[in-house]
């Protein structure tokens, strides 16, 4: 038995002998559009996992990680989604900053930040999208500047997932007046505890509120809380997205194939299969989620091919499932509660429709891989 199917083989067992009990319960639970789905039993969860060393698995072992390889990490996800376990509440911090630190940060940073998250005692957010800006990442107008020892921040963010239940968020701010686009931008680590920050709560189309808009008038964080040099935060902030954009994605794949399984077996059921429209398009689904995990294996796959890919696939497979149910799906349960009960399907379609917008839009993917991956001349920009 290779390193791989073992620690295949102990991710599982643990998973079986401890998703039990009160745990057993969360199965299934959270998730995009769900995250309010018992927050606190999850995030016992997730410490019970810390306690047991199943946190960060994938950082260097001086870290506090178990030094998983790629192979190795692709397995602990993919077995964690076929476990239905309930989702992380601590991904931000594990899976995006974490690795941006063990990259980028300081010794002292490491020492202060990484036990935390490892621990999943200090919850994280992501401070980029602006409203003024979207997934235009360098036109960010949220600006620091150095005040007696601290960066002192002022600006405004939004789509800031989980803002509501984080300690701290890492903030891409331009610290040096005057500069435009890339140049001049600082990657900062601020406290979310404090009178100059304040989150408000966006309603979705689900009825929910992981979003936030979070608003920085004088918030303050310690010099020492920069990650990179002053002025190169550009840098740093594309490090974090290519690990938002990694082997977690594997076991994404997976949860994508249980929804594409279950909905072929609504197909059967209800008599949808019969419409040699909907059997076409139930293939092509299948045949696209094969192309995307074959496509997320391979060596130095670049994260905005994949972003676009697996975003548009998602959002498609919401739409097929109003069509396989038809009339009902446009009715909802419960319309006058908060939020509104809507059937996994609904949520699906509903939420699925962000997925080409969060994490860099699809525009601004197609830019990217247009302009820097093949070469091709540069959008003309007012």
């Amino acid at each position: 038995m290779s390193s791989v199917e073992e620690f295949r083989t102990e991710v599982r067992s643990w998973l079986k002998a401890h998703l039990t009990g009160g745990f057993a319960d969360l199965k299934g639970r959270g998730g995009p559009g769900r995250e309010h789905e018992a927050f606190a039993e999850r995030l016992a969860w997730e410490r019970h996992m810390a306690a047991h060393g199943w946190t960060c698995v994938g950082w260097p072992v001086e870290y506090g990680g178990r030094g998983a390889s790629t192979e190795q990490q692709i397995a602990f996800h993919e077995e964690y989604a076929l476990a239905d376990a309930p989702a992380r509440v601590n991904h931000i911090g594990e899976q995006l900053l974490g690795p941006t630190l063990i990259a980028h940060g300081t010794e002292e940073q490491r020492r202060r930040f990484l036990p935390p998250i490892r621990a999943v005692e200090e919850l994280w957010c992501q401070g980029y999208s602006e409203p003024d800006a979207g997934s235009d990442l360098a036109g960010v107008r949220t600006r620091a500047v150095l005040v007696d020892g601290a960066w002192v921040v002022d600006g405004q963010k939004i789509w800031t997932s989980l803002a509501h239940e984080s300690q701290w968020c890492f903030v891409l701010a331009r610290t040096e007046p005057g500069s435009r686009r890339h140049a001049g931008l600082s990657y900062l680590l601020v406290p979310m505890d404090q009178e100059g920050v304040e989150v408000r709560p966006i309603t979705q189309l689900t009825g929910t509120s992981e979003f936030n808009e979070v608003f920085f008038d004088g918030a303050r964080t310690d010099a020492s809380h920069i990650v990179g040099a002053p002025g190169e935060g550009w840098a740093v902030a594309m490090a974090t997205l290519g690990f938002e954009r990694g082997v977690s994605t594997l076991g994404q794949q997976v949860g994508f194939r249980r929804e594409l399984e279950t909905l072929a077996a609504v197909a059967k059921r209800n008599g949808a299969m019969a419409d040699p429209l909907i059997r076409d398009r139930l293939v092509r689904a299948w045949i696209g989620l094969e192309t995307m995990g074959a496509h997320a294996r391979r060596p130095a796959v670049a994260p905005s091919t994949a972003k676009l890919y697996w975003a548009r696939w998602h959002r498609d497979l919401g739409e097929l499932a109003m069509d396989v149910c038809g009339a009902a799906s446009l009715v909802a349960a419960g319309a006058h509660e908060d939020p509104y009960d809507l059937d996994d399907w609904q949520r699906l379609f509903l939420f699925s429709r962000s997925d080409t917008i969060y994490a860099g839009s699809d525009e601004i993917q197609r830019n990217i891989v247009a302009e820097r991956i093949l070469g091709l001349p540069k959008e003309v920009r007012a």
